[in-house]
This record gives structure tokens, sequence and C-alpha cells, in this order.
């Protein structure tokens, strides 16, 4: 059975560049346009990683993150943000909120292969 990562971005392209990379590595893949869109999606799905992007609007990643947190069924799916903040405040943020990892926009897809395998063997 495949692992599903639901992929969290408000920018279509950027979405659509990881659920391509991603489902051609055989992963079934959600896709949410914002944090709200995707609290709205969890229920009813087994979601085995987020894929976060933090800057969106209406719900922002790291308190998507922290909501993700504070709910029984998704509180120790591991949740990795991918942003252009590189700054060690948003890191420290995201760390604080829950993420278990950061990777930094741009990345290449097997450097997103790469980090979704070790986040969800």
């Amino acid at each position: 059975m495949p692992k599903t990562i639901m992929t969290i971005d408000d920018s279509p392209t950027m979405r659509q560049m990881v659920s391509l990379t991603l489902s051609e590595a055989g992963y079934q893949i959600i896709e949410a346009v914002d944090g709200l869109d995707a609290l709205a999606k969890v229920n009813g799905h087994r979601i085995d990683l987020f894929l976060s992007d933090v800057n969106m609007p209406n719900l922002d990643g790291i308190e998507l993150t922290r909501r993700l947190r504070a709910n029984p069924g998704t509180r120790f799916t591991p949740i990795v943000l991918v942003t252009t903040e590189s700054q060690v405040e948003k890191k420290m943020a995201g760390k604080a909120a829950g993420a278990s990892g950061w990777i930094i926009k741009p990345f290449d897809p097997d450097q997103l292969l790469a980090v979704v395998k070790r986040v969800c063997p």
C-alpha cells in the first residue's frame, strides 16, 4: 500500500512539481492550497507525511503545524516545512511548533525524495 503525502502550498506550480516528483516515486498525493484547506482534507484520510509551505494565505505552515500537533490523529505524523525562508528565527519557530524537518526552496527532486524517504520510510 503506497504511503500518502499531503502537499500544502499556495503556488500551483510548486504543488504540481512536488506532486509529480512524489507520485512518480510511488507515493499517493493529496494537494491543499493553504493550511485551512489542509485541515479540511485531513479528516477521513490517513496521511503519512505533510509537506507544507510556510508563507501562505489564510493559515500559514507554522500555525498549521501547531494545529496538526494538537490533533490526536496527526500528532505524530511527520511534518516537513518547504519554504524560501532560511532565517534561523523561522526555523526555530517551525521546530517549536513541531516540524520534523525543513527544506529550502528551490530544491531538486532528488533532494526532496531523500528527505521524504528519511522521515517517511
